[in-house]
């Protein structure tokens, strides 16, 4: 009885018997990962924001600031009305007063040891007081409603009230 011829199974280490074996890198580097596409993405996000951020006009900026700054101060200077029972008034102070180094602003009523901020954080910023020469902020909880226009170069925000709500930024509206 005759054997059959069979073929050698077993690897030999022979130049050229086998294929070249692949680098494990290679072998699972055939794409991105859904975290890695999630990174950049995240990175690409991160620094648009920044560079918005860093491209934001600093008048505007600085408007928007002074704007809600004075928002706060009126409403500081009407709970110290109501809660003292006294009439206060919020007065802009006149162009020759300013340049003289007054203040820019006055809180008129308020007891001498109020120590309510009277210059704006920007010189440059102007206001004007729409009907009427002072704000009204007390003692009464209604006040009527009352509008002062802020403006540093072209830009202009508007904060105003209905005399219930407290002051806050409105939409401008064309002078009388």
């Amino acid at each position: 009885m005759a054997w059959p011829a069979v073929k050698a199974r077993t690897p030999t280490s022979a130049p050229g018997s086998s294929l070249p074996a692949r680098p494990r890198w290679r072998a699972a580097a055939a794409g991105f990962t859904l975290i890695e596409l999630l990174l950049v993405l995240l990175i690409i996000v991160m620094v648009s924001g920044l560079a918005s951020l860093a491209l934001r006009d600093s008048a505007e900026a600085s408007l928007d600031r002074e704007t809600l700054r004075l928002a706060a101060l009126l409403e500081a200077g009407r709970a110290e009305a109501r809660a003292g029972a006294l009439a206060v008034r919020f007065e802009l102070v006149g162009v020759a007063d300013r340049a003289a180094g007054e203040a820019d602003f006055r809180f008129v009523g308020l007891p001498p040891e109020s120590s309510l901020p009277r210059r704006w954080l920007d010189r440059e910023v102007l206001a004007r007081i729409d009907g009427a020469r002072a704000l009204r902020l007390g003692p009464e909880p209604l006040i009527g409603a009352q509008r002062i226009v802020l403006s540093l170069g072209q830009r202009q925000r508007v904060l105003a009230t209905d005399g219930l709500a407290p002051f806050a930024m409105a939409e401008p509206t064309a002078s009388p």
